[in-house]
Formats: structure tokens, sequence, C-alpha cells
């Protein structure tokens, strides 16, 4: 039977117990105040950026309303820009935007691939730190700069020396008929694919990076060469971070205006050679809305800015469908 001393001494440790207990109660209402607060900051930048998107959208949607009103759809569907005759049309430009930005992420994408591979596999690790730093110091070069990289170097040396050798190969092909230009849709394409390269790349190699050792392992453990592995269990387990690597390099391909403006020639026109000057909806707005002498020309230009974003639009919900059957796949389905 338990003693009163030992007794008292007990309800005295609990009495503390409880006396210690007030101070933490009340120590514990600040962090739930920081959550709260952080919490609502969050929420306030959330909403911050869906505002901002929806006055983008909204701005834009009304500075082309004068334009809509006067072509109506067929302005998509229409071939002449003549601002002296106040008679415009972006099919061209949506022709151009689309070629360039198609053949950038075609040459962009398996070398972006590549590189991450490489470096992720096959690299030293003293190569993967000096190539992998300059791939991202190539992602921070102004656009300008590539732009004018381009009328200096490239587009001359495409004009003498690549673009005749292309053609004494694939002259047959009627994507490289004509004389090479200098500035042309090929000379914009291959620019495009500079810029997008380092942003697929980074990507790439990040995913590739996170790819569990267990997995790569145990493909190998059952006899598969390295190749074999990469190819049957790296690239897929990694496919849809590819894919949304990919629409973000899309998204600066059709986006850029300033590099292409400076190497693509500025002219209307849908041909099948990409030796011929061309233009597109990012480098048509550039190049004029400053200039621009009417309001149905400002109109025509921020209508040309509408097209584009819904483009994007399309572009990135497709992306979102793309990954999202790709998780579910790799997710067995559940």
């Amino acid at each position: 039977m338990r003693s009163p001393v030992y007794a008292r001494a007990a309800v005295a440790a609990s009495e503390k117990a409880v006396a210690g207990s007030v101070p933490l109660r009340g120590r514990r209402y600040l962090p739930n105040l920081g959550d709260r607060i952080f919490g609502l900051v969050l929420l306030v930048i959330s909403v911050g950026v869906i505002a901002l998107l929806f006055g983008i959208t909204w701005k834009i949607v009304d500075g082309a309303r004068l334009a809509y009103d006067t072509f109506g759809l067929g302005f998509v569907t229409g071939r002449e820009w003549d601002p002296v005759r106040n008679t415009f049309g972006a099919l061209d430009l949506i022709y151009g935007t689309a070629v360039t930005s198609f053949f950038a992420l075609l040459f962009a994408v398996p070398l972006s691939i590549a590189i991450a591979l490489f470096l992720t596999e096959l690299a030293p690790q003293a190569v993967r730190d000096v190539v992998g730093a300059l791939i991202e110091m190539l992602a921070a070069i102004p656009s300008v700069v590539l732009g004018l990289w381009g009328i200096l170097v490239l587009g001359p040396f495409i004009h003498s020396t690549l673009g005749p050798d292309i053609q004494r190969v694939f002259g047959w092909l009627p994507l490289f008929e004509g004389e090479p230009q200098a500035s042309s849709m090929f000379t914009a394409s291959v620019i495009l694919t500079i810029m997008v390269v380092p942003i697929i790349a980074s990507i790439t190699r990040e995913l590739l990076s996170n790819v569990p050792s267990d997995l790569k392992d145990g493909a190998l453990a059952l006899g598969t060469t390295r190749w074999e592995m990469l190819r049957g269990v790296v690239l897929p387990y990694v496919r849809g971070g590819i894919v949304a690597a990919v629409v973000l390099g899309f998204g600066r391909a059709i986006g850029e205006a300033i590099a292409v403006t400076q190497v693509i020639g500025g002219q209307l026109g849908i041909h099948t050679s990409l030796f011929r000057p061309g233009d597109t909806l990012a480098s048509r707005i550039a190049a004029q809305y400053q200039g621009a002498s009417t309001n149905l020309q400002v109109s025509s230009l921020v209508y040309l800015a509408a097209i584009l974003l819904v483009i994007s639009l399309i572009i990135n919900i497709g992306a979102q469908l793309i990954v999202g059957r790709f998780e579910y796949a790799k997710s067995g389905g559940t």
C-alpha cells in the first residue's frame, strides 16, 4: 500500500506537469498562426496569378476586337498584310510559326535527350560538371545576342557552306529547293534549336538523374545491355516529364520574337523550301507594333497575339493530357 508521503509527491508532480503544459499550449498557438499567415499569403499569390492571367487574356481580346469585327475569323485564313490598304491576314504567319517551331523541335528533341543521356549515364563526373554548366550558360544568353550571331556568322555560313552541302545530298526534297539564303526559315529554325536545346536537355537530365537506381540495377541484373536498359526502363519511366520539357521548349520556340526577327527575313509566303525567307506571329508583332500607323493595324497585331495565345493553350492542354496518360500507365492504371 502506498504511503501518504508518496501520494503527496505524486500529486505535486502532476500539478507541476499541468502547470507546465499551459505555456506549451500558448507556444503552440504561434506556429498555428504562422501556418495560417503562410497559407493566406500562398492563397493571395495563387489568386493573383490567376487574376493576372485573366487580365492579360482580357486585354488581348479587347485589343483584338476591332480587327475581329472587321475581318472576323477570316483573318486566320487571310494571306495579305498591307498596312496601306488596311488589309491584314495571319495564315502566312501561322505557317511560318508552325514550320520554324516544328523543325526546331525536330532538331532539338533528339539532341537534347542524347545530351542528357550522355551526361547522366556515360560521361565522367568532371565532364558532367563542365558540359552541364556550359549548357545552362547557353540558356542564359540573351536572344538578341543569338540573333546577332545568326546575322554575322550562322546566316553567311548557311548561305555559302552548309546550305550547298545540304542541297548536294537532299536537294531532291522540296524542303531544300532554291538557292540557300542567309535570312531564311532554316536559319530561324537553327537559332530556335540553339535556344530550345538547353531547356529540354537540362530538364531531361534532372529527370534521368532521379530515376531509382533499383530499376536500372534490376534491368542490368536480368541480362539487358546498357542501351536496352535505357530504352526499355529509363526512358519509359521519365517519358511524361520529357513531354512536359518538350512543351516548355515549344513555348520558347513559338514565342521567340527578337532572334527570329533578325534572321528570318520578314517576308510573307507559304513555301515548301526552308531556304526561303518567311515570318512568324511573334516576329511580326515585334517588328511592327511600335511603328503601326493605324488603329486597325495595331488591333491586327494584337489579334496575332490572341492566335498565339490560343495555340499555346491548345498545346499545353494536349501536353497535360499526354502526361496524365503516361502517369496513369506508369501507375498501373490505378
